[in-house]
């Protein structure tokens, strides 16, 4: 028996760990600190009634034999495609059914999709980044080349010819920079996936918190993507679902390499490895697509949007560089008095009793940086930063 010792190349202590833990050591010898938690990008909103309400009838017909359900589809629902199918018309982007794998979350897929790909393929990630792009590979010996996301070019780093990769990591709006890709960028992408004959890992969790359509939500929106590109979503923070577990990913027919279909191919693992998503959960996310369930659902989208600017005006006031907020429930902001990020952490912890996000945790171009998040409630977004600005001004 041989265990794989790539996890060995780990980090010990996971970034959100740490800080729980540092939290807690605070709170023992300061009980009476009133802490407010803007670190770990947790919705704070309940479900909307339209999806309650669709979960609950769905938990109904379960209890009944002329409704009940066992095994569902792995690929998920039809159902529940084709609502997902229609969104992406929404936006002007074709896909079809079939092309529409419904699971637990996003990040599930982002590490299950592996599975298909080869261990000596070189993968190219940007930093800062979302720790499970680069967790996930380290966990099958991949070579990894960071591009770096960085003050000079907003945290919206461009492809590089001299840089040969297979598999290229872009989240958009970003997880932790907040930071969003125009047509122009991912254009630009595009193009070097397709010469590098790469695959595009394009995770768009956050498109919902786009505001208005001068942004693409979907990669699919440029010409040539569905040759070179799988998409990942999710509705932990468009629906609130961090608790509830579903998303989906699409893989075109068009996607091949090496003249096999890699929709087949994900197809082929998915049936193998994975039972689908519960009915009930599958019900509760169709509604999250209807009519009123969206129009329920961009209220609390416009509440963290409301509580970003609020972020934002604050960390302006402050004198603070700064980029998200905009289009993403993250703020992104350099740590005054050149002051490195666990230091902005403890200082906040300490004079504000508020707990944000270290920069160097996403990598080693985050350090000096900080991240803060919009999901609270407001009348603790405003205390927060009352506090912070009274820190800084």
């Amino acid at each position: 028996m041989k265990l794989n010792n790539n996890y060995q190349n780990l980090k010990k202590d996971y970034l959100f760990s740490t800080i729980n833990k540092k939290v807690e050591e605070y709170k023992k010898t300061n009980p009476n600190a009133d802490i407010i938690k803007l670190g770990i990008g947790d919705v704070t909103k309940p479900l909307c009634p339209e999806i309650v309400e669709a979960m609950t009838k769905a938990a109904q017909e379960m209890g009944k034999s002329s409704t009940f359900r066992g095994y569902g589809p792995e690929q998920g629902y039809l159902f529940l495609r084709e609502s997902i199918a229609k969104y992406y018309s929404d936006f002007e982007v074709s896909i079809k059914e079939d092309e529409i794998f419904v699971s637990d979350g996003a990040k599930s897929d982002l590490g299950n999709i592996l599975d298909l790909f080869s261990g000596d393929n070189t993968v190219l990630i940007p930093d800062p980044v979302y720790p499970a792009y680069v967790d996930t590979n380290i966990m099958d010996g991949r070579k990894i080349i960071y591009i770096g996301a960085n003050e000079s070019n907003k945290f919206l780093p461009l492809p590089d010819d001299r840089i040969k990769s297979d598999i290229i990591y872009i989240c958009s709006p970003n997880n932790p920079t907040g930071a969003a890709y125009d047509k122009e960028g991912l254009k630009k992408w595009v193009n070097y996936a397709i010469n590098n004959d790469a695959i595009i890992f394009y995770d768009s969790a956050y498109e919902a918190f786009i505001d208005g359509y001068n942004l693409p939500h979907s990669i699919y929106q440029i010409e040539g993507a569905k040759e070179c590109a799988i998409e990942f979503c999710s509705l932990s923070k468009r629906a609130g679902f961090t608790g509830t577990r579903c998303g989906y990913t699409v893989i075109p027919k068009k996607l091949k390499r090496n003249n096999v279909s890699i929709n087949e191919l994900w197809f082929r693992r998915q049936s193998t490895k994975f039972n689908g998503v519960s009915y009930i959960v599958q019900r509760g996310a169709q509604a999250a697509f209807s009519i009123e369930g969206s129009k329920q659902i961009n209220e609390n989208i416009f509440y963290y949007r409301e509580n970003a600017k609020i972020i934002s005006d604050g960390i302006k006031f402050a004198g603070f560089w700064f980029i998200g907020g905009k289009h993403s429930p993250y703020i992104w902001f350099k740590c005054p008095n050149k002051m490195s990020s666990w230091e902005m952490f403890d200082y906040l912890l300490e004079k504000a009793n508020v707990v944000g996000t270290p920069g160097c945790g996403f990598g080693k171009n985050g350090e000096g940086f900080f991240r803060i998040t919009s999901f609270g409630s407001k009348d603790k977004i405003f205390e927060a930063m009352a506090r912070i600005k009274k820190l800084f001004i």
